[in-house]
């Protein structure tokens, strides 16, 4: 009888997945359709591809440009945010606190504002013209997207260090390493992996948070949808280019960060399975 019963409860419970299954799947085709035929609508009603081919250069000038901006700022927000994460934590309690600060005025301040710090507030403190650096609207740009990006990479560190189980680095420290050297073969392979998805998203972030630079005066892709649509009042035909190139860095980033969190399966990590080898090597001769 129970037997029947927990036959019967199963399945029940298998139709109410297959039915929720097929709901989902007719709502998600019902979405495809309605965004297919408006897109679809727009594209042939509302985009001049004569104007479409003549704008092309200026976007892939910009497209360069931002390109550029990406992947300085990329690189050093994730070098500077390893930094932070690791002091976040630091058993110093003056590291730990000054990162701690760093990290709640980046993140608590809008990017737009620090923007506005870094591009009219550092050449204001020359006074007059005596500012040294030319076309300092790409240099703050870099400098104001690293700064923030880093304080989110240096938290999705602390985050994937917390995550590391105690008995990682107690393990570490009993075969007698130092604890920057457990961190650093140990620890901290297996923080990166916990912290990929969370630094990837931040970064595709960073892409988009390249449209703000308009206001700092850095003719990016935006910059260019502007100049274009107040000359031609045909907003549709640039935001054609300009989703396209936004898509093309996104999910760039997004293919390379799948290709890291392949790459970074615990069997292939080599600190990690030294450090079982070890283990189990001293097992062995102990027996």
């Amino acid at each position: 009888m129970a037997n029947t019963e927990t036959t019967g409860t199963s399945t029940g419970l298998l139709m109410r997945d297959g039915l929720v299954r097929r709901v989902g799947e007719a709502v998600a085709i019902g979405f495809l359709v309605v965004v297919a035929g408006i897109v679809t609508i727009i594209v042939s009603t509302r985009v001049d591809f004569g104007l479409l081919e003549t704008i092309f250069p200026r976007f892939v000038d910009a497209f360069v440009r931002v390109l550029g901006i990406v992947i300085a700022a990329s690189v050093l927000s994730i070098l500077l945010g390893m930094f932070i994460g690791l002091g976040r934590i630091s058993t110093s309690p003056i590291t730990s606190r000054i990162t701690k600060g760093y990290v709640e005025f980046f993140r608590g301040t809008p990017l737009l504002f620090q923007l506005f710090v870094i591009y009219f507030g550092i050449p204001g403190l020359w006074g007059g013209a005596g500012f040294p650096i030319p076309n300092w609207e790409i240099p703050a740009a870099i400098i104001g997207l690293t700064l923030n990006h880093s304080a989110y990479v240096g938290e999705a560190i602390r985050g994937g260090i917390d995550a590391v189980p105690d008995g990682q680095m107690e393990g570490a420290r009993s075969l007698g390493m130092s604890r920057v050297m457990a961190l650093r073969q140990v620890v901290f392979p297996q923080a990166l992996r916990n912290a990929l998805a969370a630094i990837g998203n931040d970064q595709i972030i960073l892409v988009k948070d390249t449209s703000l630079l308009t206001v700092i005066a850095v003719p990016e892709l935006m910059t260019v949808f502007r100049d274009v649509n107040s000359t031609t009042f045909q907003p549709w035909t640039p935001l054609i280019w300009v989703c396209l190139f936004y898509l093309v860095i996104t999910m760039s980033m997004s293919q390379l960060v799948n290709a890291a969190e392949r790459r970074g399966d615990p069997g292939r990590d080599g600190s990690l399975s030294a450090l079982a080898g070890m283990f189990s090597r001293r097992g062995g001769g102990g027996s």
